[in-house]
């Protein structure tokens, strides 16, 4: 399986101005995240739940490397819309834009913390 042949979840980092898009995970934020449909890839996957999740519109162009003990792909994705619509599952007010220097205590996987590190404005 190729990383963007995913199977599982996928969690899709929206970032944006030095900012990630964070959502309500269990007592804190974590990244949009959901499973792929049959045949999906993990691109169109990201796509879609930041959609469903967020009303953001946004383009999975970046698969990263898959975690292999938990089968999780993340997929680096350009934000399209300057607003969300009002279909996501969250309201705008519940949603996070975090500076990426402030997402220390975010549990984010490894690949996910290794790629914000390379991108952080200095």
């Amino acid at each position: 399986m190729t990383v963007d042949q995913a199977g599982g979840v996928v969690r899709a980092v929206v970032l944006y101005d030095g900012r990630v898009l964070l959502v309500p995970e269990g007592d804190g934020w974590g990244l949009p995240a959901g499973t792929t449909e049959p045949a999906e890839s993990a691109r169109a996957a990201a796509a879609r739940i930041v959609y469903e999740v967020t009303g953001y519109l946004v383009d999975g162009t970046e698969p990263l490397e898959p975690r292999e003990a938990t089968g999780e792909t993340a997929v680096v994705c350009q934000l399209l819309s300057e607003s969300p619509s009002s279909g996501g599952r969250f309201t705008p007010d519940r949603l996070r834009w975090a500076p990426i220097e402030e997402t220390a205590g975010t549990p984010l996987p490894d690949t996910v913390r290794a790629y914000l590190q390379g991108h952080t404005p200095v």
